[in-house]
């Protein structure tokens, strides 16, 4: 039986392609269907460690949860992090090729698609469906040739394309309609249905709206989907769009400078949904505000990030913070900037060199080109708690403040760091705040009385089920049955054709 396979593109970044393809894995697993989800190329610094060890986009890691599936480089069998505003990281199957910048890596793009198309086939030997995500827009002209991301992908497998617009950022009928218009005839015919997304309010009123769409385009429009308010799915790339909880003094106050490179900011969901925790985002060109605990996050270019945060003056702040008594954490690049130095001797991130660290704690890092990709559990030396986490990062961390670990790791290691004062703790593991007794070892840490432990993975799962019932109430799922006949029966589809009969 041939695999079947979707493809959701979108007319914007965030315009809800991710969350598509999470809500539609979870609403076809539950109905026994083997499914999976697929990103051909993915351009974000919020990544995962996979099961086979290899690294791919977060958003596909959320999306193989909401499949019932262990994360798998087939996934995302490109993977580009930024590293420069005209380069990137490129990553292959999982592991780390080389930097390119954008010119050298279009030229690489044939070469990109033949791993594109080796992941997809093994894919399609071992599930039902594949849902694919694109990347951007499929009408962005400077990239249509040799495109391994969108409709180039499409084409290349024949699968048809289903188009999603975000409506909460106005012009939507613009950007469905001007999508398709820039198209080729090809690709025009291959997109077979149009879906509305985060929409307020009354949905009757947007009818005259669908039918012109739907006149002027000949494509169906499949749904409308509602604003969920609250839906937590971790992001992709972007920083949560919605506001953070407003100031309580009754909540630990946790600041986070937004460095130019921040990565896996996903990291800090957990404290962002604690109900006991007020997380502050410090953008460049604002002050980080008087509070209880700083976290220097991920950097995908720690040197560059260095030398952005003392040019926006947090640097001092974070000093001034220290000498008042307030606790900080460093999360890999976050933990290197701590120390004395970090080196770059073959200019892995820029020019080849050195920059001086913060100097709080008496260690240095080197940069080195293999890249560590684990999946980690182990015990957080305070309260003895229980922490899991994956690490990824190139840096190597050497110095006598490292003798005092901040973790124990079940695989005999160390790591990390927790200064003799008790005022900083350093660690290179991402997903520090998951496990609740790490989570709340470390709020007890920073000051605060933990009375509310929500469970976060639980959160994450009420998050994927809210959507895929929304999913199943507002669209129009008829492709899907059509196509699923023969892998589902159709009495798990009532609106089927058969059953319709």
């Amino acid at each position: 039986m041939k695999t079947k396979t979707l493809m959701i593109q979108g007319t914007t970044s965030d315009a809800g392609k991710s969350v598509m393809v999470a809500g539609l894995c979870r609403l076809l697993a539950r109905r026994g269907v083997r499914v999976v989800p697929f990103k051909p190329q993915n351009m974000a610094l919020n990544s995962a460690v996979t099961v086979d060890g290899g690294e791919i986009g977060r958003a596909q890691a959320v999306q193989a949860q909401a499949a019932f599936l262990e994360p798998h480089t087939d996934m995302n069998p490109v993977l580009l992090k930024p590293n420069t505003d005209i380069g990137a990281q490129v990553i292959i199957h999982g592991r780390a090729l080389t930097n390119m910048d954008a010119r050298r890596y279009h030229a690489y793009k044939p070469v990109a698609m033949q791993a594109v198309l080796e992941s997809y086939q093994r894919l399609c030997a071992a599930y039902d469906v594949v849902l694919v995500e694109g990347a951007g827009s499929p009408a962005e002209i400077n990239l249509r040739d040799q495109d391994i991301a969108n409709m180039g992908f499409a084409e290349a497998v024949d699968c048809p394309v289903w188009l999603v617009a975000d409506i909460d950022r106005g012009g939507v009928f613009a950007h469905l309609y001007g999508t398709l218009a820039l198209l080729a005839p090809s690709e025009q015919a291959r997109v077979t249905g149009l879906i509305i997304n985060r929409f307020r309010g009354d949905v009757s009123l947007l009818t005259p709206g669908l039918d012109w769409l739907t006149g002027k385009t000949g494509k169906p429009v499949l749904g409308v989907l509602p604003y969920l308010h609250g839906l937590h799915l971790e992001a992709e790339d972007a920083l949560p769009r919605e506001l953070d909880a407003a100031k309580d003094a009754e909540r630990l106050r946790v600041a986070v400078p937004v460095l130019a490179r921040i990565s896996n900011h996903t990291d800090f969901d957990p404290l962002r949904l604690h109900p006991q925790v007020e997380v502050c985002w410090v953008r460049p060109g604002a002050a980080i505000p008087p509070t209880d605990l700083i976290i220097l996050p991920g950097s995908k270019s720690t040197r560059g990030d260095l030398r952005r945060l003392r040019e926006q003056g947090w640097d001092a702040a974070i000093h001034r913070h220290l000498r008042y008594g307030g606790k900080l954490i460093g999360i890999c690049g976050g933990l290197q900037m701590l120390g004395r130095w970090v080196h770059d001797p073959l200019g892995l991130e820029g020019e080849p060199g050195s920059s001086p660290g913060l100097g709080l704690l008496d260690f240095a890092t080197t940069l080195e080109p293999e890249k560590q990709l684990r999946r980690v559990a182990g015990r957080l030396l305070l309260d003895d708690a229980e922490i899991i986490g994956y690490e990824i990062h190139a840096g190597v961390s050497t110095g006598p403040a490292l003798e005092h670990p901040s973790v124990r790791l079940s695989d005999g290691r160390s790591d990390g760091v927790l200064s003799d004062d008790g005022q900083l703790l350093g660690t290179y593991l991402h997903g520090l705040f998951d496990a609740a007794p790490a989570r709340d070892a470390l709020l007890r840490w920073a000051g605060l009385a933990v009375r509310e432990t929500p469970d976060y993975r639980q959160l994450r799962e009420d998050g994927i089920n809210r959507l895929a019932d929304a999913l199943a109430e507002h669209l129009d799922l008829r492709w899907l049955e059509d196509e699923l006949a023969s892998t589902v029966h159709a009495a798990e589809y009532p609106n089927h054709a058969s059953n319709r009969a």
